[in-house]
């Protein structure tokens, strides 16, 4: 089966690692899956069991998602977005896929419809030969425009064959973030969450401290306040970690550079986070898709600090509802400061570990890999 799965990340790096994820249970399947990306290359994220074209790339400054960018941090532009447009369709030509893979439209990524919209009408005319499906998360973030997910319904009934919600219905229901769910049933398939693999190695417990922030466009601050908590906590002369993410700004990462130290280790990206995480005392993060699912995977302590900066409202909702669950602490950003950090991390440890909680499915990785070769008749 050949698949041609259009990736385009923006603020964070969660879309990557889970279409990673994703890109290597289809790979264990024998798949052949080219990613048309459509963002900045992430060297720690490489997609190394795929064909990656990238696409002229475009970006946002800050959490701004009205204005995208150019390869040379120029907005974007007509002639720019018909440069793209033919690229992606001219790959999809070259690849000639029994299957097109959208990572999030058309329930988001609405400012890409001028491409992604004209691709699946290309993939359309080759029907029943290829399959298009869209690869969505647990919880859409709220719109004021409703329009725009009476759009998203009008394209999905139009064109895709599947939509695959990587969530536990059971915790997040498709429906509680998109009202048009139900009509659309019967094409929605749940995958559990996209994460780690659950075998991982085994090894002893470090009692380390590890902090990250997710893609780490925010890392700057939190970490700061959070080495500020530090010597506040019970758990002082642990060794802390703390992974700043790619996006994390040379400026923002030397000044947190000046803090390191014999126990406190300043790096940008862990290729054995999850192994670290296993073995951990503590976490403190951030409330990414991805990063919830590593610690739910590992089981181990955590504070989150939901990143709610501009329109985002996913992170708070999702850290909400495992908090109520037992499974983390949340400490909203409006409230972070070294004393409250500090207070967080005493109530968190203070939990009793050994509770029993409902299960939730993490197996989304190959459950999405098995739906896929399904559908496309390679099962």
């Amino acid at each position: 089966m050949r698949v041609l799965f259009h990736v385009q990340h923006l603020l964070g790096v969660g879309h990557l690692r889970r279409a990673e994820l994703i890109t290597e249970a289809l790979a264990d399947k024998g798949a052949e899956v080219t990613v048309a990306l459509g963002g900045h290359p992430v060297p720690e994220i490489a997609f190394s069991r795929s064909h990656v074209v990238q696409l002229p790339p475009t970006h946002i400054r800050g959490a701004d998602f009205k204005t995208l960018y150019d390869e040379a941090d120029r907005p974007i532009d007509e002639a720019w977005r018909e440069r793209r447009r033919d690229a992606l369709l001219d790959l999809y030509r070259a690849v000639r896929p029994d299957m097109v893979l959208l990572e999030l439209y058309p329930f988001g990524r609405w400012r890409f419809g001028f491409e992604l919209e004209p691709l699946l009408e290309l993939a359309s005319q080759d029907k029943p030969k290829v399959k298009c499906v869209a690869s969505v998360r647990d919880i859409l973030v709220e719109t004021k425009r409703p329009e725009r997910l009476a759009k998203g319904l009008e394209i999905a009934k139009a064109h895709l064959d599947a939509v695959l919600v990587h969530s536990d219905p059971a915790l997040f229901p498709f429906g509680e973030t998109y009202p048009h769910a139900d009509e659309i049933a019967d094409i929605t398939r749940y995958t559990g969450y996209v994460t780690e693999p659950a075998k991982r190695g085994s090894g002893e417990p470090t009692g380390d401290v590890i902090v990250s922030a997710g893609g780490g466009a925010a890392a700057g601050d939190l970490m700061q306040i959070i080495l500020d908590a530090r010597p506040l906590t019970a758990l002082s002369d642990r060794v802390w970690r703390l992974y700043t993410g790619p996006r994390c700004s040379p400026e923002a990462f030397e000044a947190l550079k000046e803090r390191s130290g014999p126990t406190v280790l300043i790096e940008r990206f862990a290729s054995d986070f999850q192994a670290r995480l296993d073995r951990a005392a503590l976490s403190i993060s951030q409330a990414g898709y991805n990063t919830v699912m590593n610690l739910l995977r590992a089981e181990v302590p955590a504070v989150v600090v939901p990143y709610d900066e501009g329109e985002e409202t996913e992170q708070i909702f999702r850290a909400r509802r495992l908090e109520a669950l037992g499974h983390l602490t949340v400490l909203p950003t409006a409230q972070l400061s070294p004393e409250t950090m500090a207070e967080a991390i005493g109530r968190t440890l203070a939990r009793p570990q050994n509770l029993e909680r409902r299960p939730i499915d993490l197996e989304g990785a190959g459950r999405t890999a098995n739906i896929l070769m399904e559908l496309a008749g390679s099962a």
